[in-house]
Formats: structure tokens, sequence, C-alpha cells
């Protein structure tokens, strides 16, 4: 027995390591139910953070006097999350959660913030859809940020349509005028009707396409040297896919039918590239088009190019070189008014020399040129565009039109403190210029020492060479045309025969299109500041007659003269120059 360990002393030592290794052991199911409790513990307090936030969130709405939203539960479309990209999502703080054809919403942390004012503003021009901004939470903001993970990407659509060699070639070799075109448009797509619509227009040199819906059929117009012909026909049912290609390519919305819509896309033929500006409106038989087409390659634009010669070449040039003062143009719409000014440009545009645009729109890219566009719906205009140019220091501004009394005023203090200013406005004539600015409410005293020269214009068609023939003039003319040449500068009356006078028209050819005309040309009257206008303007007896009597005085050759000298040199013919003129 005395070998033997106690019974009692064994018992309480098991017990005692028993009791040890529960102490030791972590019990898998006292475990999982005290993480469970924690992870239960902690949701709950971080559901109130997020209730707190999401209270201070709508304290701050209504603090700041906007609509407050929670987005934790909201169905948001693909459509609407396309609105923003990612990344402008992530840097303003801000969504779209809301997105129909005529309604947007946003929420964002911050929609006081001015850059997130204009994006709401740049995706309703886009949308032409009204927007309306919500505050929203932090919560609000990732919980739709981490939706764009799921969103599919779509491969972007290019907006540059592409006219290969072999098809403007087929085009040039199969459409030789109107009929021939309507030949091969019905035989074509509507995909590939496009691409022949824009080929003929390009290959014709046109301005302008316009299609337009009438009650049975479409009908295709094409704008050749200022006149609108009418080309082709289309079947109305075929015009559907016709307006979706062409609003596809130019990003307008396809299911928009009943309001304007304002888009451009860019074409690429191998003589260089071609910017299409495109205008939808709603008439009552469907949508009217407009594309019009502006050939970026206009390194040919010059002063020499564009008829200007004799003595309103010199005085131009004369006054271009001068540092400081206004260039005006004058005349109607589509007169060539933009183009001159290009013109100009391109011999000031030079090293050292810094130029700013100011334009309704940009119609024409030029390299070395600071180019802006007014905007008016971001209260973007004339007025305020020029106050910014002149703060960015240029020595010449152009500024696309000087239409209210603001623009001519800041226009003329620029000119006065060392800029040469080139702007457009709408007259008849070079001589009304001036009558013009002074009902606008400019002062005399500063306007006569601003302005240097005024320019009025018109464009006429030039005669095709390949077709010229000697027109017939009858009497009653002939005598008309005598009073005109009659009142030439002595220096002009001497290089006429006026007994032996001659004028042409064109027959119409292939090369031309039947028409007897291609392509354009100016006439011109050009005068400079003087001191005898200077003192009528003083006087504040300003009339359009007294200008013109003191610049013809002066030397001053009119624009119909100018037009029947290019008439007598077989550049166009009488029926254009009277055509524009009266």
């Amino acid at each position: 027995m005395n070998g033997l360990p106690n019974i009692n002393d064994l018992l309480k030592k098991n017990l005692k390591n028993k009791k040890d290794d529960t102490e030791k052991v972590d019990h898998p199911v006292l475990h999982i139910a005290s993480k469970e409790t924690e992870d239960k513990f902690n949701k709950k307090i971080a559901n109130v953070s997020f209730v707190e936030k999401e209270r201070e969130t709508q304290k701050l709405a209504t603090k700041i006097g906007f609509p407050h939203i929670d987005l934790e539960k909201f169905p948001i479309s693909q459509e609407a999350l396309r609105q923003l990209t990612k990344e402008q999502s992530n840097k303003e703080k801000m969504v779209c959660f809301l997105a129909t054809p005529d309604e947007l919403r946003f929420g964002a942390m911050d929609p006081q913030k001015e850059s997130v004012k204009e994006l709401i503003h740049e995706i309703e021009e886009r949308n032409h859809a009204s927007g309306s901004c919500y505050v929203i939470s932090q919560k609000s903001l990732d919980r739709v940020f981490k939706l764009y993970e799921n969103l599919p990407v779509i491969k972007p659509i290019t907006k540059d349509i592409e006219i290969h060699t072999d098809d403007l070639a087929k085009v040039q070799a199969d459409v030789t005028d109107f009929k021939s075109f309507q030949k091969l448009l019905d035989k074509k797509t509507a995909s590939d009707m496009l691409t022949l619509i824009l080929g003929v227009a390009l290959k014709l040199d046109a301005s302008d396409v316009h299609v337009e819906v009438e009650e049975k059929r479409v009908l295709v117009r094409i704008r050749l040297d200022g006149i609108l012909h009418d080309a082709a026909y289309l079947p109305k049912e075929s015009f559907g896919k016709l307006i979706s290609r062409i609003k596809l390519v130019s990003s307008l919305k396809i299911n928009i039918f009943d309001k304007p819509q304002d888009g451009r896309f860019t074409i690429k033929p191998p003589q260089g590239t071609v910017d299409v500006r495109v205008s939808t409106m709603p008439t009552i038989y469907g949508e009217s088009v407009v594309m019009r087409l502006l050939n970026q390659t206009h390194e040919g634009i010059s002063l020499d190019s564009l008829g200007l010669r004799g003595r309103a070449y010199a005085v131009l040039k004369q006054e271009i070189e001068r540092p400081n003062g206004m260039i005006i143009t004058t005349g109607p719409t589509s007169s060539g008014k933009t183009t001159i000014m290009y013109a100009v440009m391109q011999i000031l545009n030079k090293p050292g020399v810094k130029i700013i645009t100011l334009e309704d729109p940009v119609e024409y890219k030029m390299p070395g040129i600071n180019q802006s566009q007014v905007d008016y719906s971001k209260d973007y205009t004339f007025a305020k565009g020029l106050k910014s140019i002149l703060r960015q220091d240029p020595d010449i501004a152009m500024v696309g039109e000087i239409r209210d009394l603001e623009t001519a005023e800041i226009a003329i203090q620029a000119a006065l403190t060392g800029h040469l200013i080139l702007s457009t406005i709408h007259t008849n004539s070079a001589s009304g210029a001036i009558p013009r600015f002074m009902s606008m409410g400019t002062k005399p005293f500063l306007l006569a020492p601003a302005l240097n020269c005024v320019i009025g214009q018109r464009l006429v068609r030039r005669i095709c060479p390949n077709c010229l023939e000697e027109a017939e003039i009858d009497s009653h003319l002939l005598e008309r045309l005598g009073k005109i040449l009659g009142a030439l500068p002595p220096e002009e009356k001497m290089k006429i025969d006026v007994n032996n006078l001659k004028f042409y028209h064109g027959r119409g050819c292939t090369n031309c299109n039947g028409l007897g005309y291609k392509g354009r040309v100016g006439i011109y009257e050009i005068f400079s500041m003087s001191k005898e206008i200077e003192e009528v303007i003083l006087s504040n007896k300003v009339s359009e007659y007294i200008i013109e009597e003191i610049a013809v005085s002066q030397g001053l050759i009119t624009m119909v003269q100018d037009g029947v000298l290019k008439a007598l040199d077989k550049i166009t013919s009488l029926e254009e120059v009277f055509r524009v003129i009266e």
C-alpha cells in the first residue's frame, strides 16, 4: 500500500488538469457567439454614424437652399451613370442619378462649386434637357461610384467620316450633273447616301447642303457660289435612316424630333480636313437638316485671290500695317466679311505678334492665333469676351461682329490704346458704317480718331472660263453703264475705251454643271479716315450720302464701279453685279 498512489490524490489531480485545460482551450461555439455580437455592435455603431452624417448632410442642404437625397437604395440606370465619366464623378464628388429625355438629376457633395455648375450646364446642353442638383453624403457618393465598376464598356463611335480617294474618284467619274447625281442616289443605302451627298458637295465646292422634307418626298439642295440649287430627290421612307445617320455622326440626340439641335463632325478627304456644321429643326413634314461645309485648308486665301486690286488693295495694305486703330468690314450675311478678316490676319500673323479672335462661331482654325467663341448660354457675349481678350495683352484682336453700344465702346477704347481691332458691322455700304456707329450711341470725338478704314463688299460669281462668251448689251443698260464709268477717278477712266465696251457671260458646260459660273470673287469699296470725314463726324451731322460724296471726291471706287470693271475684265457678268448690288 505504501508504494501505490492515494486514489483521492489522483482524483483531485485529474479534476485540476481538466479545469486547466478548459481555461486554456478557446471553445469554438463561445468564440463564434462573441464575434457575431461584436460585429453586430460595430455595425450598429456604424449605422448610427451614417445616420448622423446623413442628418448633417440634410442640415447642410437646408442651409444652402438645395434639396437633399439619400441614394443608398435609389435605382440608378446605366444611362444616368454615363452622363459623367468615372473620372469626372471622382474629381467633382458628384453623380447623375436620373436621366430621362426631358430631365436630369444630379447629386453633389458641394453643388455650389463652380466647376460642378459648369459640368451640369454642359450636360444639360448636350442632352437638351433641364437639370436639378441635390446634396448627397459621402456614403451616397461611394455607393453610386461603385456602380461604375459594373458599367459595360461601350466602344466609342468615331465622328470622322472617311471619304476614300477611290470613293471620291468614283463620284467624280459618275456624277457629271444633277441628273447623274439623282441616278446614283436612287441606288444607295442610307449610310452610303450621306457619303455620296458629301462627296458630290465636295466635288462641286458647295458651301451648304440642305435636306428638306416635303409632303411626299425629300429634297436635297446644294448651295453653289451663294445660289441654292435643287440637286436631287429622295423617297420619304429613306429619310428616317438618313437623318439618324447624320445625327449619329454629329453627336445629336436621335430620339429628339421636336426641338432644334446643333452639332458638327469632320470629314477627311485626301485634299484636307473639312468641318461640317449641322443644324436640324422641326417642320410640319419632318426635320429639316442643313450641313455647312467649312474647308480647313485655307492657305490659298489672300487679298489677291479675293479680288482686291488697284487703289482698294493699296489702301487696305497701308491701313493693316498701322499698329493701332479699327478696320471695319461691312456687308450683308454671306458677303465674305469673315473671309477677308482671315486673309488680313494671315498677313499679320507673324512671330512677335499676338492675335486673339472672338467669333460666333469659329469657322476656320488658324495656327498661331488664339481663337475664342461666344456662348450666350453662359453669358459670354462679344462685349464680355472683348474685355477678357484685352486682359490677355494682344497686339491684334478680331471681333466677329459689333452689334451693340457696349461692344462698340470697348472696341473703340482698345483701338485708341494701342491695339489693332478688326471687326464687322451690318450695313449696305462702307459709307453707312459711320452713321451705324453713331446710331448705337458712340461718341463722335472717340470714333473719329479710332477708325482707320471701312470696307464695303459683296460676293459675285465668276464666269466659267471654259464656256465664256461675249454678251449682248441693250442701249438702256449701256447708257446706265456710261454714267457709272463716267464717275470713276480720272486715272481709272483713262484705262477704259468707253466707245468699245464688251461684256461676257457663261454659256454653261459640264465644267460648271451647266450654270455658266464657277467660283466667286469679291467686289469692294474701301475708304480710309481723312480730315474731311473726321470733321463731318465731329459736326454730329453724319449722313451716309455725305460720307460717300467725300470719299468719292478723294478717289473711292464704289462697289458697283468695281463690279463693272471686273465684268469688263471677263471675271464676272453684269447680271451678277446688279444682282448683288440692287
